[in-house]
């Protein structure tokens, strides 16, 4: 299928998420939930006549040609679009989200390539600076952790909104106390934050050895930051030696083989413990150890990859559970982030929760510590035999050409922020997504398929739809801007032209009538119904539409941090982005195999797009458009 071609599905422009308690009333969330609307199923007619709108800038004139031939055998009154459309219809009546369990399973569960670049985003925070003792992680950065778990679990989290609707709540509840689990056809999520026994641990891993850390006094209170900070010194301590195998490199592998190993290692009563140990935990904090040093201009690029795979086996990949949903890494020298496994959750949820806590972290902490000395965190063991050495000796193998094949390229664009096209009246993300489609246009001669997630929280369950940034207002815009025959004026007001087609894009996104996942259902429909495939969806056409070479997401947040993703085609660059208000962050990754591909090069030419479209802007009256 073409979920070989999956987009990491992350953020969307958000505006401002304004937060509103809930109380602390735990079925005021359920009836929040189910005053949400149902996602629905678009028109057949108007997704047909979109999906061939879309396909003009991206392919030939005679392929669009077969399209259409196509499209209109499909679209014809009583034939095998009308059926499968009717049975969309009767599953969006049937179900609470007609789409999600069919998303959940296509782009994450079954999708076999390895969690760890292919599907987990990870997030670079600002350098932290550690100023105790000899230089070991301050506990004011860990020191919010305790919060979470508690405002996660009783459901009293603030309900957010955009644009004046209640948004999806869900995902925050999949969040924490969850793990994926490795099956041999297709994977499952188990999630502990439900029922009476609730976790009461994190995992820490320090030197690929793994800790289960209470974060409970035994009268059911948080521990305190100082308490915590005690018990993750007594954790350091005792794991200094790094003589260990690295267990945890077993899940960066590719799904298959690591169900296998998976069922291997569980067949000893002592790991099926350890494992269940850290599937049922809130997160993992992973205490890193401190990278080789780099100059200032690559350590942000550096910290990204560190965060996405952790450096390869000789570095910190041991130091992971990446089927652990959330995972916090705190390094030596002070370098900060996250990872998180992508079927539960978007990127907005975990940036949303992460500002939270980087707020946290600023309030002094009030409470007196209790005077009980607290036990010893638990060391969980694991009985490593000749066979489980083998299956991380190829997890290693196969993880290093990974890292060595991956490129990332973080880079801070100082000359504006999302100020400057707010002070144009243009909408920032729109300004971003048109920079991007300028530098590709610059680079290759020619537009491709671009992703841009969507949110769909709008909508019971919701999680993402895409937007098509290469429209043909924007393939106008970017070949008239080098022309010499075209006027500024002329540019200028391509360009405004283009930046309001995409805010229209992304609005009818938001509302459900996107068309990249109505056509999904269409085709699993068919599936379902064991129909023979329809033409449309063998078509070259299709295939093109759905390898992304850009795919691309708006994760903004109040920390001034940048969430970075792998691409989703060999050919590809993953490009997520956070717009402050005078500076913009970007994370750009490109696979070092695949020869045409270049993220710095990229990069450059996305800051030469943004500043080329700021002079054109500056140069020229607004028109009347």
């Amino acid at each position: 299928g073409s979920n070989k071609q999956r987009p990491p599905q992350t953020g969307r422009p958000y505006g401002l998420l304004k937060p509103t308690a809930l109380g602390k009333i735990p079925g005021r969330f359920l009836l929040h939930q189910e005053a949400l609307p149902h996602l629905p199923v678009p028109p057949l007619q108007q997704t047909l006549d979109r999906y061939l709108q879309m396909l003009q800038p991206i392919i030939s004139e005679e392929e669009l040609n077969h399209t259409q031939e196509l499209v209109a055998e499909f679209r014809k009154p009583g034939g095998v679009g009308e059926r499968l459309q009717k049975g969309l219809e009767r599953r969006a009546k049937k179900t609470e989200n007609w789409l999600s369990d069919w998303w959940l399973k296509t782009a994450y569960l079954e999708y076999r390539l390895p969690v760890v670049v292919h599907s987990s985003p990870g997030v670079v925070l600002p350098k932290q600076d550690f100023l105790d003792r000899q230089g070991q992680p301050s506990h004011r950065f860990f020191s919010p952790r305790h919060s979470l778990p508690c405002c996660a679990s009783s459901e009293t989290l603030p309900v957010e909104y955009m644009g004046g609707k209640p948004l999806c709540m869900n995902q925050y509840y999949q969040i924490l106390s969850s793990c994926r689990i490795p099956g041999p056809k297709r994977d499952s999520i188990v999630n502990y934050a439900k029922g009476k026994k609730q976790s009461r641990h994190i995992t820490v891993v320090h030197n690929f050895q793994f800790f289960e850390l209470d974060v409970y006094n035994s009268d059911g209170s948080p521990l305190t930051t100082d308490q915590l900070f005690i018990q993750l010194e007594k954790i350091w301590n005792t794991s200094l030696q790094t003589n260990k195998e690295p267990i945890g490199i077993l899940t960066t592998n590719h799904r298959n083989s690591w169900a296998k190993a998976y069922n291997n290692l569980l067949k000893d009563k002592t790991n099926k413990e350890s494992v269940r140990t850290i599937e049922k935990s809130i997160c993992t904090v992973c205490l890193d150890a401190p990278m080789p040093r780099v100059s200032e201009d690559i350590y942000k690029s550096r910290v990204a990859a560190q965060m996405l795979h952790g450096g390869g086996s000789r570095w910190n990949s041991g130091n992971r559970w990446f089927d652990k949903t959330l995972q916090f890494i705190i390094a030596e020298d002070g370098s900060c982030g996250l990872v998180y496994e992508h079927a539960p959750s978007e990127g907005p949820p975990i940036v949303a929760l992460l500002d939270h806590i980087v707020e946290y972290t600023k309030k002094p902490e009030l409470v007196r510590s209790p005077m009980i000395p607290l036990p010893m965190p638990k060391k969980l063991r694991f009985n490593i035999t000749p066979e489980i050495k083998n299956d991380i000796e190829k997890a290693k193998q196969n993880l290093n050409i990974m890292v060595e094949d991956l490129d990332v390229k973080v880079m801070v664009f100082h000359q504006f922020g999302k100020t400057f096209p707010k002070s144009e009246k243009i909408s920032p993300d729109a300004f971003i997504q048109l920079a991007l489609q300028l530098a590709y246009y610059r680079m290759y001669g020619h537009a491709c398929a671009t992703y841009e997630s969507a949110s769909l929280r709008m909508f019971r369950l919701g999680r993402t739809d895409t937007i098509r940034s290469t429209s043909v207002d924007s393939l106008k815009f970017v070949q008239s801007m080098d022309n010499p025959d075209k006027s500024d004026q002329e540019k200028a007001d391509l360009l405004r032209r283009a930046t309001q087609a995409h805010r229209e894009y992304t609005d009818m996104a938001i509302r459900g009538n996107a068309i990249d996942r109505h056509l999904l259902g269409l085709k699993l429909q068919a599936i379902e119904d064991l129909v023979s495939m329809p033409e449309l969806f063998m078509d070259t056409a299709y295939a093109v539409a759905m390898h992304f070479n850009l795919s691309t997401s708006q994760v903004p947040a109040k920390t001034d941090c940048v969430m970075c993703f792998g691409p989703v085609v060999p050919d590809g660059y993953g490009v997520c982005y956070n717009p402050m208000d005078e500076h913009i962050n970007f994370a750009i990754s490109a696979f070092n195999s695949c020869a045409e591909t270049n993220a710095a090069r990229m990069a450059h030419y996305l800051e030469k797009a943004l500043l080329d479209m700021r002079i054109l802007l500056q140069s020229t009256p607004k028109s009347k458009l």
